[in-house]
């Protein structure tokens, strides 16, 4: 997974501690204003499929989803907006990756140290992709087995 593609920084930040995110959002904008361009909201969304025979809308249910959307005064006066959305109840936790999106996206100070954890999560997001193909061989089954034993039942 690529970390410098900024469609992927939020599944990254949210494979790691989520209290690591808060902390580094809150450390690198201590001396910065915040300001929220819109209220951080969360909430429940509902899933919206269509099947795949007629095509027809259906929902599968509820999901958790909290939003945020940030603009950073730094002390020069330049301006910079992040804005997350997530699949987690937690306005906190979207707040934070929308400060971390702001710095990233306008490579502010301190963008390194979030790169950094963002790499902390592709590092776990790979290890549970390689645990899940270890268990999906473990459980592999060899069906060329079955016509062989197939051929008794027919005489």
């Amino acid at each position: 997974m690529n970390i410098n593609e900024r469609k992927n920084w939020v599944r990254l930040l949210m494979a790691v501690d989520e209290q690591d995110v808060h902390q580094l959002a809150e450390k690198l904008t201590k001396d910065w204003q915040l300001n929220y361009k819109s209220l951080p909201q969360s909430g429940l969304g509902m899933l919206k499929l269509r099947d795949g025979a007629l095509h027809e809308p259906f929902y599968l249910g509820e999901i958790p989803i909290a939003s945020a959307w940030v603009e950073l005064t730094l002390p020069n006066g330049d301006k910079a907006e992040g804005a997350a959305q997530v699949m987690d109840d937690s306005q906190q936790l979207a707040e934070a990756i929308a400060v971390c999106d702001a710095i990233l996206a306008n490579k502010l100070s301190g963008h390194e140290a979030i790169t950094a954890l963002m790499q902390q999560g592709a590092d776990s997001i790979a290890a549970e992709g390689a645990n899940r193909k270890q268990i999906l061989a473990r459980t592999h089954v060899d069906f060329s087995l079955l016509d062989a034993a197939g051929d008794d039942d027919e005489n």
